[in-house]
């Protein structure tokens, strides 16, 4: 079978990396709880908030990067690229599980919190270490908040096979992706989790959204213009977000809920974000779209020394990812023991965010660093005698 995709141009889309980066920073902002500055992230005004951000972005990236790397030197050279790329993630997620868990245990002996242990789902681990431990290293136990870096691991564990066909069949594989999706809501489709229960982001749903950024990247987005395009996209768009908004804001204010038919809320509450429900799904893809009819690659702001910050935040995204879930602990740590008062919030959620960025400069200056050092040393010219000599 031939390849038949349309590969975006080689240049660094910096939306890619504006986009990431919001979520990077919604992530560790939303993982602390009566924090008031969170509200400045999308879960609040809608179904979707930045995990589905970042999932479909992961799939975009993954599908641009590795999909000509396969086209260009065959399936075991592409495959083996993806996989090493799933180890330095298992790797990370690794040694983000034992400074995590060492963080909640350290806070738990020190300050006498027995409580924060059963709730950071660690307590198991304190009282089976052994077994408990094992299944951790199986990604099968997750303290609270660990969940998303298996999740993309075991996505991007399976990715070269979906790619070697979606870069044959790329129509035929997103629907492929789509049956899985369905068929694992209506049967109850998930991964067992230790010691009991199941995973939080079902991999067999959100391989849906994983599936549908590489399909994306590989010219999904090009078929997809004629609807992006249209003007009766943009005002459905608009109006399911103002749907959205109006619900979301409906199950966090009482008064706002009181004109809400209690058959409409239902539909929606609570917010399936285990199998990404549907109305989530679309949601995000009714953002997805409007950002690429109303954000073009060229726009001179993303050039704009105010969105360095999270743009570089979204070029390291790993390195960044992992110290926002530590430091969110931190924050709801600090949050919980000290007063919570709205500056002690505004406080602990910039400084978070400001050493987040530290880490991410600072990634981007050890690899200028790194290929410094690799470059072969300039050799010594000698000057040939002439011949009048």
């Amino acid at each position: 079978m031939e390849i038949s995709v349309i590969f975006p141009p080689k240049s660094r889309d910096l939306r890619l990396d504006l986009l990431r980066g919001i979520a990077n920073w919604a992530i560790f902002l939303n993982h602390m709880p009566n924090n008031v500055v969170n509200w400045i992230t999308t879960r609040n005004y809608g179904f979707s908030d930045g995990a589905d951000l970042f999932v479909f972005i992961s799939g975009y990236t993954a599908a641009f990067v590795f999909g000509q790397m396969m086209r260009d030197h065959g399936f075991v050279i592409g495959a083996t690229r993806i996989w090493k790329r799933v180890w330095q993630l298992y790797l990370a997620h690794v040694m983000l599980f034992v400074v995590y868990v060492a963080a909640v245990g350290y806070v738990a002996l020190r300050f006498q919190l027995d409580n924060i242990i059963h709730e950071f789902n660690v307590a198991w681990l304190v009282e089976h270490p052994f077994v408990t431990l094992i299944y951790a290293l199986l990604l099968g136990f997750k303290p609270v908040n660990l969940d998303v870096l298996p999740l993309y691991i075991v996505l991007m564990a399976l990715f070269p096979f979906v790619l070697w066909i979606m870069l044959r069949r790329p129509n035929l594989t997103v629907l492929g992706s789509l049956l899985l999706y369905v068929a694992a809501r209506q049967f109850g489709w998930n991964l067992p989790a230790y010691p009991e229960g199941t995973w939080f982001f079902n991999p067999f749903c959100w391989q849906f959204l994983f599936c549908s950024g590489a399909w994306f990247a590989l010219g999904g987005g090009w078929k997809l213009w004629p609807l992006i395009a249209s003007r009766p996209f943009v005002y459905f768009g608009f109006g399911y977000l103002a749907f959205a908004l109006i619900m979301t804001l409906a199950g966090r204010f009482e008064g706002l809920r009181e004109f809400v038919p209690e058959w409409l809320y239902g539909a929606f509450f609570p917010n399936d974000k285990t199998n990404l429900a549907p109305y989530r799904a679309l949601h995000f893809g009714v953002i997805a779209l409007l950002v690429a009819r109303f954000l073009p690659q060229d726009w001179k702001g993303l050039e704009s020394p105010i969105l360095a910050p999270v743009i570089k935040c979204g070029q390291e995204s790993l390195r960044v990812f992992c110290v926002g879930v530590l430091l969110s602990f931190v924050g709801y740590f600090l949050l919980a023991a000290g007063s919570g008062t709205f500056l002690a919030q505004l406080t602990i959620s910039v400084v978070g965010i400001a050493i987040l960025c530290g880490f991410a400069y600072y990634g981007e200056w050890s690899k200028k660093v790194d290929k410094l050092i690799k470059r072969p040393p300039p050799t010594a010219q000698t000057t040939k005698p002439s011949a009048a000599a």
